[in-house]
């Protein structure tokens, strides 16, 4: 699942090596929080939410093939 949100969101940015991603598992829900380069959260959270909602509703799909639960958090 990180990887492929990792390739996903690397991607979308200019500077895809300031994309930082970390995780945390518990029981069968995984957290993830993606940090961006400065003024490119916008690129990822993408108009109205819509590019955010979209790489969410992905990693569900991803998650849901592994039997877990997948929720991702944007951080400034």
């Amino acid at each position: 699942m990180k990887d492929f949100l990792e390739f996903v969101v690397k991607h979308l940015v200019d500077k895809p090596d300031q994309v930082n991603l970390e995780h945390e598992e518990v029981d069968n829900k995984v957290t993830f929080k993606l940090k961006v380069a400065q003024g490119e959260v916008g690129k990822v959270i993408g108009k109205s939410g819509r590019t955010a909602q979209a790489i969410r509703v992905l990693l569900a799909a991803v998650a849901a093939r592994e039997g877990k639960r997948a929720a991702l958090e944007i951080l400034d």
